[in-house]
């Protein structure tokens, strides 16, 4: 039977933690209260322990291959830490089967970020969809994106936050990044509790954007270039105008015009089409 997060703490009647069964180094100072660990550090003890008992079962799959990894003490202190920090929002189930998947694929212990990627790969039973997935979904429906049931609220809220107009317009080696930062933040908001709203379908439809897409598609040709290299030229259009934002956009813009050795001038406003 799997150990809860209490069973591993071992807490006794005055809600200290007890010295690790599982390590001679802590993830933090065991003598501190729980009140006091509770105002003071942002990793909680049940996250501690559950690190205490990855770094055990490393060091049983890796023997001398998982010694070799830290020279010290001190660098195995850090390492828990950061990889508390990193594995706040997981379960215990969550971690103990990407654990198990380690022992079958790899040959070395892996890193923090290799561990957070078998995490994704292996699906953490929330329902939360991979990030290619999620992003090969954004993409589709980023013209319309309140109109769509999304399979997971994750996906809109990191849409929205990558911007809709890119996800439709630029290329996917220049926004795949951009999704992949906001998609691991509202997965790790969501996962660490954070309510998150599905959009509700919108009576009146703002057609800002659909005029902005029009007028680059329309610009593309009248300048004989692709929409792909209108939409990252006229990007600073997305912004305010007069905002400090849109004049630095618009800046990189000209320059990236120079680099093309294209003989355009960028507009400053949307002009009507027809």
């Amino acid at each position: 039977m799997m150990k809860t997060p209490a069973e591993i703490l071992k807490k006794n009647e005055n809600g200290l933690q007890q010295p690790s069964w599982i390590s001679k180094t802590p993830t933090g100072n065991v003598r501190t209260t729980a009140a006091e660990k509770k105002s003071s550090d942002p990793i909680s003890l049940e996250t501690k322990a559950l690190v205490n008992l990855i770094f055990a079962r490393f060091m049983a799959i890796y023997g001398h291959k998982f010694k070799s990894c830290f020279e010290t003490q001190d660098e195995i202190r850090i390492a828990k830490r950061e990889w508390a920090l990193s594995l706040a929002a997981f379960s215990e189930t969550q971690l103990v089967t990407a654990v198990d998947r380690c022992k079958e694929t790899l040959a070395w212990m892996p890193t923090v970020s290799e561990f957070l990627k078998i995490l994704e790969t292996i699906g953490a039973g929330d329902g939360v969809p991979g990030v290619r997935q999620a992003y090969m979904e954004a993409c589709r429906y980023a013209d319309h994106p309140t109109q769509h049931h999304w399979s997971h609220p994750v996906v809109y809220h990191a849409g929205r936050e990558a911007e809709w107009f890119r996800l439709r317009s630029e290329e996917e080696r220049v926004v795949f990044p951009i999704f992949s930062y906001h998609y691991e933040m509202v997965v790790r908001r969501f996962r660490q509790g954070e309510l998150l709203d599905q959009p509700h379908p919108q009576a009146i439809t703002d057609n800002r954007d659909a005029t902005l897409y029009a007028f680059i598609r329309e610009w593309s040709r009248s300048q004989s270039i692709s929409e792909e290299q209108a939409a990252s030229l006229l990007y600073y259009l997305t912004k305010p105008e007069g905002s400090r934002a849109r004049a630095s956009y618009k800046k990189k813009a000209e320059q990236k015009v120079i680099e093309m050795k294209l003989t355009l001038k960028l507009p400053d406003n949307v002009e009507s089409v027809g």
